[in-house]
Order: C-alpha cells, then sequence, then structure tokens
C-alpha cells in the first residue's frame, strides 16, 4: 500500500472543505488487509495543551409548513406502499415523537392519539389538558375530546366510549390499520407484527372497532429499515441541531466550573440552559452512582478522586462525560494511574476511528465491526450499539450493531455513543451528535442557514487543529463539544488528542 506523509500539527491545518484522509477500511470482510487493531494499539490518543471548545448554541429554528408538507407526502406514500388504510399513532409525555412528526404537538400530560387515513384525513383524539392545543396543530385534523385520555380525577363531563370517537374518527374494519406506539420490536420470532405497546384499554377499543386480524404493528413506517424519521432535511437538521449545541454547552460549561466540594446540585444547575425540556434524566453524579436508587442530582460535593458522571439531553442529541476528579495520575490510587494509558486513550482512538471512517452508504455492521477491531468488546466490555439515532427521543433507534446490512444514510442524525468498562477503573465517555450530509445536502444546508453551516466549519477546524480529529467531509458535527474529553477534569489546560502516523493515508 503506498502511503504519504499527512501528519496534522497546528501549523499545517488542511482546508475545511478538503475531505478528510479515511482510514482503509478492509477489515470487515476479516481478511487480509489493513488492521486497525495493530493500528490503534501502536498509536493511542494522548493528552495535549487544548483550549476548551466554547459553547456555540444559537436559537431555536421552527419546522416549516414545507416541512410538515414533505413529512406528510414521505409517510403517505408508505402507507400505499405496504398497504395500509389507516395508521393509528400513539403518544404520551415519553413517546411523543411519531405523534409529534405530523402534528408537532407534544401530548404532555396525558395520552392522544392521531388517526390518519390513506387519503390524507386526519383526527386528534386528545383529552382535557390538550384540547387547547389541538387548535394549533399543524396539519388539518378533526378534534375529538377523549376525557378518558385525561389525568385521574379529572372532569369525565361529555365522555364517551372510545370505540365511539374511534369510529367518529374513521377508523374502520379495513383489511389493514396500523398502530403505531414507540417501540420497534425486533426479536427473531416472526411475531413482532403483532406486539403493541399501545395502552390495553386503547388496544382492546381499536380491536373492537377495527378487528384484530386488521391490526399490524406499524412502528416500522417510522423508524424501521425504510421509516420516514430516519432521515431529515436542512430544516429539521437545524431544529434538532439546536438541542444538540444546547445540551453540549451544558456539559462544557460544568466541565469548566467543577472544582473541590462543589455540590452535585450546582453542577446540575450549569447543565441545564434555556428553559428547554430534558429529553433523557440528567446525570449529576461524584462518587457512586443510583445510591437507593436516586438517579438525580444531590448535595453530595465533588471530593479528590470521584468518578464524576455529566449528561444533559435535549431533542436533537445528548452530550456525556465520564472522567475523574482529579488534576494528574498522581492523585488516583496505584492501581489506577495508568487510566488513560489502560481505558481512556485506546477508547478515545476509537472515537477517532468512528468520525474518520463513518460515511452515507456503509453499513451498519461495518462501523460495528470497525468498533469491535479498534476496541475489543471482550476487553472493553462495552454492550450496547456504538451509536444511534436521535430526534425528538434520545434513542430513536440504531441499525449499528453485529451484522445488519441497513445502509447509513445523508441526513441521518447520529450519536456517537460507545460506553466501555474495564474492571478497576471509572468509566470513559465523550458522547455528542453529528449528523451525515452528502453533497446535496450540504449545498442546501449553505444556502438555507449560512450560520449554521459556519458554526459546523469552525467546529471541524477545532477538531482539525486542537484534536488531531480530520472529519470527512459528510460529517456535520451538531456541536462544538464533539470528541472534547478530558480524562483529569481538575487539567483544564489538556485534553486527549490524537496524532496521526505518515502511514495512515494512502
Amino acid at each position: 500500500m503506498k502511503m504519504k506523509r499527512c501528519q496534522v500539527n497546528p501549523a499545517c491545518i488542511l482546508t475545511i472543505e478538503e475531505p478528510a484522509c479515511l482510514f482503509p477500511i478492509m477489515i470487515f470482510n476479516g481478511e487480509e488487509g489493513f488492521s486497525f487493531a495493530r493500528y490503534f494499539q501502536k498509536f493511542r490518543g494522548q493528552q495535549r495543551p487544548v483550549p476548551c471548545s466554547q459553547p456555540d448554541a444559537d436559537v431555536p429554528v421552527m419546522l416549516t409548513e414545507r416541512t410538515i408538507a414533505q413529512r406528510m407526502q414521505k409517510l403517505l406514500a408508505q402507507m400505499a406502499r405496504e398497504g395500509y388504510a389507516t395508521l393509528i399513532i400513539y403518544g404520551d409525555v415519553e413517546h411523543s415523537g411519531d405523534f409529534e412528526y405530523l402534528t408537532g404537538l407534544m401530548t404532555r400530560f396525558e395520552e392522544g392519539l392521531l388517526v390518519l387515513h390513506a387519503d390524507g384525513r386526519a383526527a386528534l383524539l386528545v383529552g382535557n389538558e390538550n384540547i387547547k392545543l389541538a387548535r394549533h396543530c399543524r396539519i388539518p385534523a378533526q378534534v375529538l375530546h377523549g376525557p378518558m385520555l385525561s389525568l385521574p380525577n379529572q372532569p369525565m363531563t361529555g365522555q364517551r366510549p372510545l370505540e365511539e370517537l374511534l369510529r367518529d374518527a374513521g377508523v374502520q374494519p379495513y383489511p389493514k390499520t396500523g398502530l403505531v406506539g414507540w417501540k420497534l420490536f425486533t426479536s427473531g420470532d416472526g411475531c413482532n407484527g403483532k406486539r403493541f405497546d399501545l395502552l390495553y384499554f386503547m388496544g382492546d377499543a381499536i380491536r373492537q372497532v377495527a378487528g384484530m386480524d386488521a391490526m399490524e404493528n406499524a412502528t416500522g413506517l417510522f423508524i424501521g429499515p425504510e421509516g420516514v424519521r430516519r432521515t431529515n432535511t436542512a430544516n429539521e437538521i437545524a431544529h434538532y441541531a439546536y438541542g444538540s449545541a444546547l445540551a453540549s454547552d451544558g456539559v462544557l460549561r460544568a466541565m469548566q466550573a467543577i472544582r473541590p466540594g462543589m455540590r452535585e446540585l450546582e453542577l446540575g444547575g450549569l447543565l441545564h440552559a434555556h428553559g428547554q425540556r430534558c429529553s433523557v434524566t440528567t446525570i449529576c453524579a461524584a462518587g457512586p452512582r443510583y445510591e437507593k436508587g436516586n438517579l438525580y442530582p444531590s448535595a453530595r460535593t465533588v471530593a479528590l478522586g470521584d468518578p464524576v458522571s455529566l449528561t444533559c439531553g435535549y431533542r436533537g442529541g445528548l452530550a456525556s462525560r465520564c472522567a475523574y476528579a482529579v488534576a494528574s495520575a498522581d492523585q488516583l490510587p496505584p492501581s489506577q494511574r495508568d487510566y488513560v494509558e489502560a481505558l481512556s486513550a485506546p477508547y478515545f482512538a476509537a472515537l477517532t476511528a468512528w468520525l474518520e471512517n463513518i460515511r452515507p452508504g456503509m453499513t451498519g455492521g461495518e462501523l460495528y465491526a470497525l468498533i469491535q477491531a479498534v476496541l475489543p468488546q471482550k476487553t472493553f466490555r462495552w454492550n450496547l450499539c456504538p451509536g444511534h439515532l436521535t430526534a425528538e427521543e434520545e434513542w430513536l433507534c440504531s441499525l449499528i450493531y453485529a451484522g445488519p446490512a441497513e445502509k447509513l444514510l445523508s441526513g441521518m442524525l447520529i450519536q456517537l455513543d460507545i460506553i466501555p468498562s474495564l474492571p478497576g477503573y471509572a468509566g470513559t465517555g465523550c458522547e455528542n451528535g453529528i449528523a451525515l450530509a452528502d453533497a446535496t445536502l450540504r449545498a442546501a444546508i449553505r444556502a438555507e442557514y449560512p450560520q449554521m453551516r459556519q458554526r459546523m466549519q469552525e467546529r471541524r477546524q477545532y477538531m482539525l487543529h486542537y484534536l488531531g480529529i480530520r472529519l470527512p467531509e459528510w460529517l456535520m458535527p451538531l456541536s462544538s463539544g464533539v470528541a472534547y474529553l478530558r480524562p483529569y477534569l481538575w487539567d483544564k489546560q489538556r485534553a486527549l488528542t490524537y496524532n496521526h502516523d505518515e502511514e495512515e493515508c494512502k
């Protein structure tokens, strides 16, 4: 393999539009070729003086009417291909993504149903709390008030059986009625089409109106292999990028503010911003986690040597860090002083490999194989998928696991999410989100959201100049914190970086 010198240093920076040199992707067939494992064993991440990346979230971007119209067209086309006469789409405060996709409404407090017919007619079934919000629905829809969808002990005035409301919404015993909850069942027993995650009283009412034989789990129309929510337009990326950047900004603020004796409560306050609703439980833990089942920041103070976990997420993405509350290795117990060499540096090498090699058109199985080669699961004990799609919810779905032939596509929002565990050490973690964008989508972002595009380009420059990570042109960092990892939180001058050897590129 012919090589050329491609070492990165602050004095020689690639232009931000220039495609990155990629590692040769030859390991996936398990045959001859370049060994990622050998490469990364020899060249690991290292700590260097690095200025902290700066928070840069802008302001929320609303979904346009054009986007809603495109979403409707996509979903109706999927319904036609799959032969659905009607979809019944569930939403609640924890699982509103599919319901929101067309309505723009988060049901808050209570449950709601959206009935969508193949001809585009729609009906909203909402309770007492949401009846006033229904007029703001992003698509034309009949509004039906169902008090039984309300909170306990609220007025039941005007209550009608749910079966009656469903019939008023146009549900009939058609040959095929799709039920959309939030869970994509992926068991290998062949029964997933008849598994439903709507509330029982809803499923029972639908069965009585539509018939059990007609009912099919249709969540795959949204997040399955051809799911309409898997890819995003420029407007959708701008909409979600705000939350991803905001989450990252909060984690960066907390990392910079952390000091000995600081309460978890104070740190937790720094994670949140702009009054936005979190998509996950906020984690701000120093020392042991989950004592007595507690998930939330407490009055515990940060002490020397504590493992610290910081996590915050909004629609569009999550940011997370795990590291030690020390300034240097000699402040750790003797058995943990090789923490960087044993865990953090190999982990950072895996992050680098993930970011520099991910591309539209590669399969999820290929990306999984790459991480397996760089950061062997047997040694580093990561169990979840090393990356997943995100949207309103933190975990939309994932196609990054062993073996799948599903391809990563332009327009996907993907969380870099690898969680290793090495016995005897605290964890390490550096989670943020990115977008994949082909030339057409990049041109749309440049034309429609030039300021967002400029922020993305500045993030690319930072990662190249300071972290040594050369992003391919199709990868758009959704926040300024992507790959910024300090293994020692009190050392605020140094972070992990990657130095490429001259034998990296063809």
